[in-house]
């Protein structure tokens, strides 16, 4: 069973039952208990994922699991995300009532779907982690029940998820039905060698790439993102947007890149169309939204077509700088998110893009963070966002799909213009309010660190660009 190769998820689960059980027996601020818990929880995943951490690859569960380095560098950037959430949002979830253990089990269950995901090496397991992840995440964006805006974009996601789930099993059961086999590394063999049966591959790669799209947020299947992304408390909508991207990435890595390498003639102009789109769709959008999340949320189905241009490319640099793509962008995410937690009074959200409305003259740092995040997130040169897009479109040149490259460019000037707004407000226009920035000392720190991570990384960003490529070498076989 080579139990040492799921160490962390194991760990994880027997940190959960002790969470929940101090939380029946701990009343009087269990919550607090439950926050130091929750990190210590963290800190032994990652010791576990670290101690496992080697260049081969090792498999558990009679091959339905399996351990590799780009699962292991995945899961230790979804611990940072988790933590980096857990510190930035436990003043906004006071203030509002709803800093309880709820929300550290439930989210704790959402990064175990995501371990799963990342690790999986059959189909059923893919998607045993993928509805781990969903089902907790929609009750996440319930979390705040008075609020009827919540729960509307909690129902919302249910609906339209459960929709694009029973798209991806149906997808995943005529790949079964095509091969005779739930393990990815016999399926991609069935496929290479000509055994599986064509006709039914064809169509099964349709439902799939469909419940891809849609976890991912691409268009056409993006209607739900800027609606939870607006009804969901902040906090939540921090989370959504930033660490199930890795398990996504890495769920489309499992299926599309290791499992149908030789279907790639099926699935690439799938991903080309894809990609356009959520690039078109994307930039023009944000421009007319007046709502700083639901900016945030066609920016995030931007990042995505670029995402997905890497993984089109069909080659090991695109698949590195899809994950390089991927860890850059949650990093930025969480930096944006944070300030707007911070931002965020003791009841309303900081929902209006004119609440960065001289923030220069509130907090000079802040200001100065959010420009870098901003800056970054248009690609601007001397920032981590800069090198994720670059690699990305070189990888698209590489394949001389020249008209992708271009587009790619262009959807990147047009989205520049929405992040440029958000500094012009910062810096040129007079403040709203006077009141002072609040927060607690680990957020500022960690803020700063977040946005020195920007810059630093922007500068030298060698160091995280080869151990994206190490990561995919040793895990991705091409066929």
């Amino acid at each position: 069973m080579n139990l040492v190769a799921a160490a962390p998820e194991l760990f994880l689960l027997c940190a959960l039952a002790v969470i929940l059980m101090v939380d029946v027996f701990v009343k009087d601020e269990s919550s607090q208990v439950i926050f130091g818990l929750s990190l210590l929880t963290l800190a032994g995943c990652a010791f576990f994922t670290y101690s496992t951490l080697t260049p081969t690859v090792s498999y558990a569960f009679n091959n339905m699991f399996v351990d590799d380095p780009m699962a292991d560098w995945l899961k230790l950037v979804i611990y940072v995300s988790v933590a980096a959430i857990f510190i930035y949002s436990r003043q906004y979830l006071q203030n509002r009532g709803i800093f309880k253990s709820e929300f550290f089990s439930l989210t704790l269950f959402s990064m175990l779907g995501m371990m799963v995901m990342v690790s999986a090496n059959n189909l059923l397991v893919l998607y045993l982690g993928l509805e781990l992840l969903s089902l907790s995440l929609y009750a996440l964006v319930a979390l705040q029940r008075d609020s009827a805006i919540s729960t509307e974009a909690a129902l919302k996601y249910f609906v339209l998820g459960a929709l694009a789930s029973g798209m991806l099993l149906y997808g995943m059961s005529m790949l079964y039905g095509a091969t005779g086999s739930l393990d990815l590394q016999v399926i991609a063999e069935m496929i290479a060698t000509g055994k599986a049966r064509q006709g039914l591959l064809a169509l099964g790669v349709v439902f799939v790439v469909a419940g891809l799209a849609f976890k991912l947020g691409a268009v056409p299947f993006h209607m739900w993102v800027p609606d939870v992304y607006q009804g969901a408390p902040t906090a939540i909508t921090m989370f959504i947007g930033s660490a199930p991207k890795l398990a996504a990435f890495a769920f489309v890595i499992r299926l599309l890149v290791i499992a149908m390498s030789g279907l790639i003639k099926d699935w690439q102009p799938m991903l080309m169309l894809l990609a356009v789109a959520s690039l078109a769709i994307g930039n023009i959008t944000a421009i007319a939204q007046t709502s700083i999340k639901r900016m945030l949320a066609y920016s995030t189905i931007s990042h995505m077509g670029f995402l997905l241009l890497g993984i089109l490319s069909g080659s090991v640099v695109g698949y590195s700088a899809s994950m390089f793509y991927a860890v850059a962008y949650v990093l930025m995410t969480l930096g944006a998110f944070g300030i707007l937690l911070l931002l965020s009074g003791k009841e309303g959200e900081a929902d209006a893009l004119d609440t960065f409305k001289g923030l220069a003259d509130r907090s000079k740092w802040y200001a100065f963070l959010m420009l870098l995040l901003m800056v970054s997130m248009a690609g601007i040169p001397g920032t981590i966002g800069f090198w994720a897009k670059l690699q990305v479109i070189q990888a698209v040149v590489d394949i001389k799909a020249y008209w992708l490259a271009i587009t790619a460019v262009m959807f990147s000037l047009v989205g520049a213009f929405y992040y440029l707004r958000i500094i012009k407000l910062m810096y040129f226009d007079e403040a709203d309010s006077t009141e002072a920035i609040g927060g607690t000392g680990d957020t500022h720190v960690l803020l700063s660190l977040n946005g020195v991570m920007i810059l630093v990384l922007g500068i030298v960003p060698n160091a995280l660009m080869s151990l994206c490529m190490e990561a995919i070498k040793h895990s991705v076989k091409l066929s």
